[in-house]
């Protein structure tokens, strides 16, 4: 629970509105364990909900007006009115905010407007998702407030929509979904076409870490755009709607009429979603072996094929995979470039890690690694 948030968005609307908000609602950031780049082939990932959220504060209105205020940006403050015109705001934090409200009315939903303070302490440029909890969490404020029929899934895709068309990023649907629909202690695997989830123990004396390379990622849009451009070639090529629907037998007996670059791309995306299916059942099986080498061939697959990784990141793996051996899994998580690496490990390893990075990382980077100490947490709820 996180009661500094919390006292932090009631306090703050309290001062800022001259009453007490009559409900908190928050909505956790995430971490992908495995499945990188399959979101968008259609494909499989295995994400979870992390102990790092974005909380609100808030109370319906009698009128159609939204006054948000934003904690962590200085208190700044952003007013608009619910109508068919909702426009782009100047400031980047207030669209996410106006895309969700603006894709609820586009569902055709009647609701008022609200009085919102919003905080977090998602870390905001490490990939892990602080704009999609923002969007869910916003989501649920008015789904709450005003009892739209909207499912956690449906609150998803409406914040996936926001992000798409109002913010302008193209992103996938699991980061949304996976901050909607998270069990606690537990992974989710998503099936990127169906929607389809199915949550994934994760075992008891087993942790999270997440480690942020802080390694900034310069070349992740344009970069992210091309590996989508040349996976849709190979779908393409092979004929089929997304690369989901290639096996790997038959990449292999055609792999000779694709160019070496797209042969490349395409590897990693299909032998990614069958990693992500082993991925899931060494989880559940508790197979820590099976789990550790499925994790350092989506790492190598990344680093070789996809080639979405930098010299930084190899580095921490690098070191963290020493200091863990088979006993934990390591690989780079998110979009690439730079970010964050995850590693699932017994909980009395964590230590033995940490000492690792803080020893070897800097020396070999000229970085100064930032770290995270995860458990699985629930999607998105009031509070």
């Amino acid at each position: 629970m996180n009661n500094e948030l919390i006292n932090k968005v009631k306090d703050t609307f309290y001062n800022a509105f001259g009453y007490q908000a009559s409900h908190v609602f928050q909505a956790p950031g995430r971490v992908n364990l495995i499945g990188e780049h399959t979101d968008y082939n259609d494909g499989f990932v295995l994400p979870s909900a992390i102990n790092f959220a974005t909380v609100v504060a808030a109370s319906p209105r009698e009128d159609n007006r939204v006054r948000v205020i934003s904690v962590d940006y200085d208190n700044a403050e952003d007013e608009f009115l619910i109508d068919d015109n909702i426009s782009q705001s100047t400031q980047t934090w207030a669209n996410y905010i106006r895309g969700v409200v603006k894709h609820l009315r586009l569902r055709g939903l009647t609701f008022n407007g609200a009085d919102i303070v919003v905080s977090g302490n998602v870390p905001q440029g490490a990939g892990l998702s602080s704009s999609a909890a923002l969007e869910v969490v916003i989501g649920l404020t008015f789904t709450s407030l005003f009892d739209l029929p909207l499912t956690p899934q449906d609150i998803a895709l409406n914040a996936q929509q926001a992000e798409n068309q109002f913010v302008g990023c193209n992103c996938g649907i699991m980061d949304q979904l996976i901050s909607a629909q998270a069990e606690k202690d537990h992974a989710l695997l998503i099936d990127c076409r169906s929607l389809e989830t199915a949550p994934v123990m994760i075992p008891d004396n087993w942790r999270i870490l997440i480690i942020n390379s802080n390694k900034k990622r310069g070349l992740v849009d344009s970069e992210y755009n091309t590996r989508r451009q040349q996976c849709e070639e190979a779908a393409a090529f092979f004929g089929v709607k997304a690369l989901r629907d290639v096996s790997f037998s038959e990449f292999e007996q055609r792999k000779p009429g694709l160019d070496p670059i797209t042969a490349k791309r395409a590897r990693h995306i299909i032998t990614e979603n069958q990693r992500t299916l082993d991925a899931a059942e060494a989880l559940r099986q508790n197979n820590m072996p099976a789990l550790q080498r499925l994790m350092a061939e989506s790492h190598a697959s990344m680093r070789d094929d996809f080639e979405i990784t930098a010299p930084e990141v190899d580095a921490l793996v690098d070191i963290m995979k020493t200091a863990v051996g088979d006993l934990g899994g390591v690989r780079m998580t998110g979009g690439g470039f730079g970010g964050c690496v995850v590693s699932i490990l017994p909980e009395n390893m964590i230590e033995q890690v940490v000492e690792a990075v803080n020893a070897q990382y800097t020396q070999r980077s000229n970085l100064t690694a930032s770290i995270f100490i995860c458990t699985a947490e629930q999607g998105a709820q009031q509070l």
